[in-house]
């Protein structure tokens, strides 16, 4: 009967390690699945966010210098026509969130959009056109819309995305000598800068101005 009585108890108490082992191992299951789901999302998010960052940006395809000319000669440059668009395969980016860097060397200029500053119709000349508002300030840039199928560039919520060009606006000099480098831009001047998105890549702005002006029209970068 002892014999049989101490079997018993030794299988009550395999059972019992048996069950605790049980619960130990669904609990250890249930949070390494509980884990392996969260860093799933968050891989899953992060990858999202660094295939924007890396696919998006905006480009600059060209940028055009206009120097008035008084009594056949030509000023320094006064206006610069940036034109640009996404990069391939960009999301929409928020020309509100956009930042223009400009420098000569000597002066740096950071410029941010005004809708006041906006135009979009037909272009035949983007710097002497009636209706094309230029910039007053050292601070601010315009867009004049060239191409947006879509109408996402609207004037207060501008939003540049596949297919879109878009000229970006800038006065770098005025007769006040109240332009982003005072009176312009004068020959044989090195300009460096950027079109900076608020996420992706910034389009690169580097040109140096001829030697001479030959013309009001100058095609720089």
């Amino acid at each position: 009967m002892r014999l049989v009585r101490k079997r018993g108890e030794a299988g009550i108490g395999t059972l019992i390690v048996f069950i605790a082992m049980v619960l130990v191992a669904a609990v250890a299951a249930s949070v390494l699945i509980n884990t392996s789901g969260f860093l799933q999302q968050k891989a899953s998010s992060t990858g999202r966010e660094t295939t924007q960052e890396v696919a998006s940006g905006i480009k600059v395809t060209q940028v055009i210098g206009y120097a008035p000319v008084s009594g056949g000669t030509y000023g320094p440059i006064s206006k610069l026509a940036i034109y640009v668009s996404p990069n391939a395969g960009s999301a929409g980016i928020d020309m509100t969130k956009v930042r223009v860097v400009l420098s000569d060397g000597t002066l740096e200029a950071v410029l941010k959009y005004d809708s006041a500053l906006y135009y979009k119709g037909q272009v035949t000349d983007v710097f002497t056109q009636d209706g094309i508002p230029w910039p007053s300030s050292k601070t601010s840039f315009g867009i004049v819309v060239v191409q947006d199928a879509d109408n996402s560039l609207k004037q207060n919520t501008p939003t540049l995305n596949k297919g879109d060009i878009a000229i970006i606006t800038v006065t770098v000099g005025t007769d006040a000598n109240d332009g982003v480098f005072g009176e312009g831009i004068k020959p044989s001047t090195k300009i460096t800068g950027q079109v900076v998105p608020e996420f992706g890549a910034p389009g690169v702005i580097e040109f140096t101005t001829p030697s001479t002006y030959t013309q009001s029209v100058i095609e720089l970068q």
